[in-house]
């Protein structure tokens, strides 16, 4: 083996121990019970397994608190990222393979609009709900999360290198209707696509803290992000209590990237596939 490959792979190695680090102290963290989290034998070390403790705790405290904002963050992702994809989709799509008036006007707002903050909309997004009366409730978050500038550039990108214009042309010469090609010739080939502004919606819209918290007064309706925000908050002003709610804090941080583990082998298979599966309808 050379001496370059050799610096190569170490430095890879570096930056795999790098990235996973946070994520072994996470695990360890979570086995630990409130004392054993800030004395023993270290912060990445094991000392006991308290996991299955923690875990009741955490899904029985304070009337099950921790399950509401799960079962809220599971609403708003799905939703919002379901909804987001299908916009981004027909949105690229549209850019894509159909030239109309304002077309390149429009796609430049759209770009432009990508090098906006999310953080700088979060104040009149709120204004602009609070209008219509729509603040504290699930919509201020479903709705904003329908809509990626970045998602839509994707994918008008991907639909432009992966679908053939002369498919297209031949799909209508054929008699099929502009639905149809969609659905049957141009949908599976950006399948890879699909699912990656999938992913990435979830993603964001799951992750999300700034936006349910201006938007959100009642904490039955926090995310999860907003939720454990609100616990860390009482465990540092909490002197008595503070070591247990740190445990539920970091039990709960682990269980929330559970689902999103889950979302992306379930979704992986479908990046593979589908790049030729149109051309053949």
């Amino acid at each position: 083996m050379r001496p370059r490959h050799i610096g190569v792979k170490l430095a890879l190695l570096a930056l795999v121990c790098y990235f996973l680090l946070p994520v072994w102290w996470l695990v360890v963290a979570s086995t630990k019970s409130g004392e054993g989290l800030f004395s023993g034998s270290g912060p990445l070390w094991f000392e006991g397994f308290h996991l299955f403790d923690n875990l009741e705790a955490l899904f029985t405290f304070n009337n099950g608190e921790y399950l509401r904002w799960l079962g809220n963050s599971v609403l708003y992702a799905g939703l919002g990222g379901i909804g987001c994809t299908v916009v981004s989709v027909l949105a690229g799509y549209g850019f894509s393979m159909y030239r109309f008036t304002g077309r390149t006007a429009l796609f430049a707002a759209v770009l432009g609009s990508v090098m906006v903050p999310l953080t700088a909309l979060v104040i009149p997004t709120f204004v602009m709900f609070s209008n219509a009366g729509l603040t504290d409730t699930i919509w201020a978050v479903i709705l904003p999360s329908l809509l990626s500038p970045f998602a839509v550039y994707l994918m008008r990108v991907y639909a432009g290198g992966s679908i053939p214009t002369e498919l297209i042309d031949a799909a209508r010469i054929d008699g099929a209707g502009e639905l149809r090609i969609f659905w049957q010739v141009a949908l599976p080939l950006m399948r890879p696509g699909v699912i990656t502004v999938l992913l990435l919606s979830v993603v964001s819209t799951w992750n999300n803290y700034f936006l349910p918290l201006i938007m959100l007064s009642s904490s039955k309706l926090y995310p999860l992000p907003v939720g454990i925000g609100l616990w860390s908050q009482l465990a540092t002003s909490n002197n008595n209590s503070g070591q247990s709610l740190w445990t539920l804090v970091i039990v709960g941080s682990l269980v929330s990237v559970v689902p999103l583990v889950i979302a992306f082998l379930t979704l992986q298979r479908y990046w593979q596939g589908g790049l030729t599966v149109g051309s053949l309808k």
